[in-house]
C-alpha cells in the first residue's frame, strides 16, 4: 500500500503525517519529507492540529488506520477515552482494558503509538503523577498538557 507523506513545522516543532487510503496511519516527530503532498486528509490533519495548538479544538475528527497488536489497539482505544485536559496513569489504563498488571506493557504500547497527539498518549503519566517518556520529549509532553490545561474550559 502506497503511503502519502507530508512534513510541516508546527507549534511543537516538525511533524510528519502519513496516510493510506484516506486514513491517517502515523504522526511522527521530525521531518521525513518536504511539504509537497496533495492528499486532502493530510492537509485536514495539519489543519486540525493547528486548531488544537491554538486551543480551539479539543477532539480530533480524523479517520485513523492503526496498525498494531490487539493489545496495542486496546490501549490506543483507551487513550482516546482520556478527556482533554486530564491525565490517566499507565496502571489506570491497564485496569481500563482489563489487564490490571500490564502497566509496563501499556507503557510500551504508548511508546509504539503511531498517531501522536491525536491518540493522546501525552495524557498518560506515572503512578506518582510525574511525566514519563514521550516520543517528542518530556518538554513537548509538558507543553501539550499545559496547553490543554490552559484551554480546558474554552469552547
Amino acid at each position: 500500500m502506497k503511503q502519502n507523506i507530508a512534513s510541516r513545522i508546527t507549534d511543537i516543532g516538525p511533524l510528519t503525517i502519513a496516510a493510506e487510503d484516506d486514513h491517517i496511519v502515523s504522526i511522527d516527530f521530525g521531518i521525513i519529507s518536504p511539504e509537497n503532498c496533495t492528499i486532502s486528509i493530510i492537509h485536514e490533519a495539519f489543519r486540525q492540529l493547528s486548531e488544537y495548538f491554538a486551543g480551539t479544538r479539543k477532539i480530533f475528527n480524523l479517520p485513523l488506520k492503526l496498525s498494531g497488536t490487539d493489545f496495542q489497539k486496546s490501549v490506543w482505544e483507551a487513550l482516546l477515552d482520556i478527556p482533554y485536559g486530564q491525565t490517566a496513569t499507565y496502571g489506570g489504563i491497564a485496569k481500563m482494558i482489563g489487564k490490571k498488571k500490564a502497566c509496563r506493557a501499556v507503557g510500551m504500547a504508548c511508546h509504539r503509538n503511531p498517531v501522536s497527539i491525536v491518540v493522546p498518549c501525552h495524557r498518560v503519566v506515572g503512578s506518582n503523577g510525574n511525566l514519563t517518556g514521550y516520543g517528542g520529549g518530556i518538554d513537548v509532553k509538558a507543553w501539550l498538557l499545559e496547553l490543554e490545561t490552559k484551554h480546558m474550559h474554552n469552547l
